[in-house]
């Protein structure tokens, strides 16, 4: 018998007209082996709850009840019910139906049409051209028991398809709409969703854009919604806690620039740009680059004028667009030598590290616009930097030198107030990284922002007018070690 043997495989048992199938579940009701749940429905489960098994097999029940169905309007979207348990359909007719915690929203319209998608069985689902349509229809009800989702989330979803798939896509949306509008009858809603489009493609005003990434893309700074998520996360774990404050005690110019010396070394070091201390301090001391390394020589050259010039490093951004400029005039220093990792440009390639990639080359300057409000509502010198390092480090904004530059940044806050720079010495590199990447990949904050402060107690011992003294010092903190050899010791001072 369909659907209902062998009976300890069917959860879901539907009642029938026929007489056959009506006598065999009227049997296994009467021996107690199945329940009703709802009408002609019935259930072989004794043990979870019938909103449970209800909605476990919502679309199964639908398709089977109400074949010829379209899951329309929001729930074409969501495919879920809302969150006050409404699933909208489009249907024969106009009706409410309520099964087990869940509550049918029949809507009377035009049956599924050429590019609708067969669902499940015999249900249907809205294309999304059709879906966009439907759901700028007029909806009295509010919420989460409307058939419509809210302007602005239609909007993100537009942008998203421009953002992913390029201006081509939302144009074929456009044109799927139009067709779609004039055979069901839906001029009025096209007309929006025209504008809409238009709107997010800058040829329309942007006045009728209301959703915050739609407006962005509109005025041409389009920005990557989940990382803007991952620093919001970030920024509320640093506004919660309080920061210890690590006066700089490397007060005059000598030490300033003998950490600045070890700040560089480090610094390049940690992407794979790896000198032996003396070739380092040749570097540096005679201002010209070993003949047979020209570039990783500039690489270290340019990050020690940017880190050893106290004035420049006193420099924050006091808006987006000031953050841009600091970045780009501090990149083109840094890699001065390296004219094909095209020096202050933001990047025109995505680029990746190992299975990890960054923020879309599209999407560099939107989103760094995006995260300057938490940047500019954090107080502690040390949550800025912390916050900052992080949004450079993730968005990856150039070709090459992000790490160095986010770094970089990190440190002209801590400058600027006078705080203890950071320094992250070879032995606590995979401490940095990992930390680095569980933020990233696991929205682990805390970890991060642990290993920096440790690193910041660490560096604010490091300070001498002396490097010899402060790098015997660094020495004896195993600060030259590979992280298989030892651990990061901190010795006060």
């Amino acid at each position: 018998m369909e659907n209902i043997l062998p009976i300890h495989l069917q959860e879901i048992i539907y009642g029938s007209s026929e007489t056959k199938i009506s006598k065999q579940v009227s049997k296994l009701l009467k021996e107690g082996k199945i329940r009703k749940i709802a009408p002609r429905i019935y259930t072989s489960n004794f043990d979870e709850s019938e909103e449970v098994i209800i909605r476990r097999n919502l679309f199964q029940i639908l398709g089977k009840l109400y074949p010829g169905a379209l899951l329309s309007h929001r729930s074409a979207f969501e495919f879920k019910p809302t969150k006050a348990d409404h699933i909208f359909l489009t249907y024969t007719y106009t009706k409410k139906l309520s099964l087990p915690g869940i509550t049918i929203r029949f809507l009377e319209g035009h049956k599924p049409i050429e590019g609708d998608n067969i669902f499940t069985g015999t249900l249907f689902a809205s294309q999304k051209a059709r879906a966009f349509l439907e759901n700028l229809q007029a909806s009295q009800n509010p919420g989460p028991i409307s058939k419509c989702l809210t302007l602005p989330e239609l909007e993100d979803k537009l942008e998203q398809i421009i953002r992913v798939n390029g201006e081509d896509e939302i144009n074929k949306l456009r044109d799927i709409a139009k067709a779609i509008a004039a055979k069901l009858h839906l001029k009025k809603e096209f007309e929006r969703l025209n504008k809409m489009i238009s709107a997010l493609l800058s040829t329309h005003t942007s006045k009728i854009l209301s959703s915050p990434m739609a407006i962005a893309r509109a005025f041409g700074a389009p920005f990557d919604p989940l990382r803007m998520t991952l620093f919001e996360e970030l920024f509320r774990e640093l506004q919660k806690k309080e920061f210890k404050n690590r006066p700089d005690r490397n007060t005059t110019l000598k030490s300033f620039r003998n950490f600045a010396f070890f700040e560089s070394y480090f610094s390049n070091y940690i992407e794979g740009t790896v000198f032996e201390i003396s070739e380092a301090k040749q570097i540096i001391a005679t201002n010209k680059p070993l003949p047979a390394r020209n570039q990783d020589s500039h690489d270290v050259l340019g990050t020690y004028q940017l880190v050893s010039n106290k004035k420049e490093m006193a420099i924050t951004p006091n808006s987006p667009t000031e953050l841009l400029k600091i970045l780009s005039y501090r990149h083109k220093i840094l890699l001065s030598a390296r004219e094909d990792k095209n020096p202050g440009m933001f990047k025109d390639k995505n680029n990746f590290a190992g299975t990890t990639s960054f923020v879309d080359f599209n999407l560099v300057k939107g989103t760094l616009i995006q995260s300057f409000d938490y940047y500019n509502a954090l107080e502690h010198p040390f949550s800025k930097a912390v916050y900052l390092m992080f949004v450079i480090s993730e968005v990856h904004p150039f070709l090459d030198g992000n790490g160095r530059i986010a770094r970089v940044m990190m440190n002209a806050e801590l400058t600027n107030t006078g705080q203890a720079k950071i320094i992250i010495p070879t032995v606590f590199r995979d401490d940095y990284m990992g930390t680095l990447k569980k933020l990233t990949k696991q929205s682990d904050t805390a970890s991060y922002i642990k290993m920096l402060q440790r690193a910041q107690e660490f560096s604010g011992n490091v300070f001498s007018d002396d490097m010899n003294e402060m790098q015997d010092y660094l020495t004896k903190c195993n600060a030259f070690l590979e992280h298989t050899e030892g651990k990061l010791r901190i010795i006060g001072r």
